[in-house]
C-alpha cells in the first residue's frame, strides 16, 4: 500500500530544515534540550497557527492526540509545562526571528526572478497586549502593545521584511533600520514623513511615493497642465521645504513632484514623488496599491494566532508574531504546488479542515482517498 503523507506534512515540506539546524547550533538553542528541541517547538507552533488552537493545554494535547501521525515528521509532542517553558527561552526566539528573516529572503529572491521591477510598500500594524507585557510594551497609561513593521511584495503577495518592536516605537524609527533596495519603488503612508529618510531613498535610485501633509507646500512650485477629464486634478513640481521642523535642515534638495487626485468620494489628495517622468495615473495608482498590505495584516490577524498569546514576554510574543508570518509563508508555498483551489483564504481553511489527514494537497475539496481493504481480512456477514 502506498504510504498517503498527511497535510500538516505536505506544508512542512517547504521548511528549510538544515538552515534551522545551522541557526539552533549558531545559537546554543538546544543546549538546554529536555526531549524538546527547536524543530519540534517550531512545529508545535505551527501546528497551533495552521490549526487554529489556542492556549497551551490544547495545543498540546492536541498533537497528542494524532502522535502516531508525527513519525515521519521527526518531531515529539510536550507537555504544558514543557511548551510553556519552551517560549520564554531567548535563543529559541532569537532562531524563530532569524529563520524567518531567511525565508523572507528567499521568497523575495524567488519573486523577483519571476517578475519585472520591484514595487514594495511599507506599513505596522498595532497587536494589542494585555496588562502582563507591561514591562516591555507598555505606551500609555491603559494600554500595552506591540507593532508590527512590513515591508510588503504586492505583487509576490508576500513581505519581503518584518521586525517586531514595542508599541511606543515610531514607524519612522523602525523603517530607518530596514534594508533598501536600491532602484526599488516605495510607497507608504504619513507614518513615515522623514525627508532625511526620504533622501536616503533618493541616493539609492529608488523611487518615493508618498502623501504631503496637509500644511506642507512646495517652494518654487511650477504648474503643469493636466487632462480635464479624469482623477488628476493638479500636477506641480517644485521643492520640498527647508526645513521639516523648526530646528531640522531637510537634506532632500532636489525638485519633487506634487500630485493631487480626487477619490472617487470627492475628497482630494497630494501625492508626492521624486519620479518627474512617469505619467500622474501611474503614480497615483502605486499610491492606491497601499490597500494591498491592509489586506495583509487583516488576513494574518482573521486567519492566524497573532491576537492570542501563548505568553506574556517580549520573547514569546515575538516569537509567535515570527512563526505566523512563517506559516503565511508555508500557505502561499503550498497552495503554489495545486491550481484547484485559488482562493489564499479558502486554501488556508481547507489547510485547517484536513490538517492530520492524509490527503493530497490538489485533493483537499474531493473525497477522502480510498481505503485498501487487507485480501486476508476477516468479513462478517
Amino acid at each position: 500500500m502506498r504510504h498517503e503523507n498527511i497535510v500538516f506534512h505536505r506544508v512542512l515540506k517547504h521548511l528549510p530544515f538544515d538552515e534551522l539546524e545551522r541557526l539552533v547550533a549558531a545559537h546554543g538553542a538546544d543546549d538546554r534540550e529536555r526531549g524538546f528541541n527547536t524543530k519540534s517547538h517550531l512545529v508545535t507552533l505551527l501546528y497551533a497557527q495552521l490549526s487554529g488552537t489556542t492556549g497551551l493545554r490544547a495545543i498540546a494535547d492536541g498533537l497528542k492526540s494524532c502522535s502516531n501521525r508525527l513519525y515521519h515528521l521527526g518531531v515529539t509532542a510536550p507537555s504544558k509545562s514543557t511548551f510553556a517553558e519552551a517560549n520564554r527561552q531567548r535563543e529559541r526566539g532569537e532562531v524563530f526571528g532569524e529563520f524567518l528573516g531567511l525565508m523572507l529572503k528567499r521568497a523575495g529572491r524567488a519573486a523577483r526572478r519571476a517578475l519585472d521591477g520591484a514595487t514594495y510598500l511599507i506599513d505596522a500594524t498595532a497587536v494589542t497586549l494585555n496588562a502582563r507585557s507591561a514591562d516591555w510594551a507598555r505606551f500609555s497609561a491603559t494600554a500595552c502593545g506591540a507593532k508590527l513593521h512590513v515591508v510588503y511584495d504586492p505583487d509576490a503577495d508576500r513581505p519581503i521584511y518584518s521586525a517586531i518592536t514595542a508599541g511606543n516605537v515610531n514607524d519612522i524609527t523602525a523603517a530607518k533600520a530596514m534594508p533598501i533596495v536600491p532602484g526599488a519603488t516605495y510607497a507608504f503612508d504619513l507614518g513615515y514623513y522623514d525627508y532625511t529618510w526620504w533622501a536616503e531613498l533618493d541616493q539609492q535610485s529608488c523611487r518615493l511615493v508618498t502623501r504631503l501633509k496637509r500644511n506642507t507646500r512646495l517652494e518654487r512650485a511650477e504648474e503643469r497642465s493636466v487632462p480635464r477629464d479624469g482623477n488628476i486634478v493638479g500636477v506641480r513640481i517644485g521643492f520640498l521645504p527647508a526645513r521639516q521642523a523648526r530646528n531640522r535642515k531637510n537634506p532632500f534638495q532636489k525638485p519633487v513632484r506634487e500630485i493631487e487626485v480626487r477619490l472617487d468620494t470627492g475628497k482630494h489628495i497630494r501625492i508626492v514623488t521624486n519620479d518627474l517622468e512617469a505619467p500622474a495615473e501611474e503614480i497615483a495608482e502605486i499610491y492606491k496599491r497601499r490597500w494591498a498590505i491592509e489586506l495583509f495584516f487583516r488576513w494574518v490577524k482573521q486567519t492566524l494566532q497573532i491576537t492570542k498569546f501563548l505568553g506574556t514576554s517580549q520573547t514569546a510574543v515575538r516569537a509567535q508574531i515570527a512563526v505566523a508570518l512563517i506559516a503565511f509563508l508555508l500557505l502561499r508555498l503550498a497552495q503554489a504546488t495545486q491550481s484547484a483551489i485559488t482562493s489564499p483564504l479558502a486554501f488556508a481553511r481547507l489547510v485547517r479542515i484536513h490538517l492530520m489527514q492524509r490527503r493530497d494537497l490538489a485533493n483537499l475539496l474531493g473525497p477522502p482517498p480510498a481505503r485498501h481493504k487487507d485480501p486476508n481480512q476477516l468479513v462478517l456477514v
